[in-house]
């Protein structure tokens, strides 16, 4: 989508790419949720606060939020190149952290 400059597409697939590398998280414990705010304000609480994960990688998803809801949601939003390299950034980080908390959590178990 970045690619060929969809910036508000791209937007909306990083967030998702982080929604779901959230839902991975949560998974681990056995828990999931429906609602895209009880998945982000359970991770923030169990993992962002508790510093598993990084508190600017909690701001990081929250920006990732609002933007993904104002590129698919305000009609008058235009998105930028930069903005949408920021989120795809975003998206990668994580889910390379979600990556290595997982494979840790997993070799716990065995």
């Amino acid at each position: 989508m970045l690619a060929a400059n969809e910036y508000k597409s791209a937007n909306n697939r990083a967030y998702y790419a982080v929604f779901h590398a959230v839902n991975a998280v949560h998974a681990l414990n056995g828990k999931a949720f429906k609602r895209h705010k009880d998945a982000i304000g359970n991770f923030n609480k169990d993992y962002v606060k508790k510093e598993i994960f990084p508190r600017e990688i909690g701001r990081r998803i929250g920006e990732a939020e609002e933007i993904r809801h104002a590129s698919d949601y305000d009609d008058f939003y235009i998105a930028s190149r930069v903005e949408s390299e920021r989120q795809v950034a975003t998206a990668e980080d994580f889910i390379q952290l979600v990556k290595k908390y997982c494979l840790e959590q997993i070799e716990r178990t065995v």
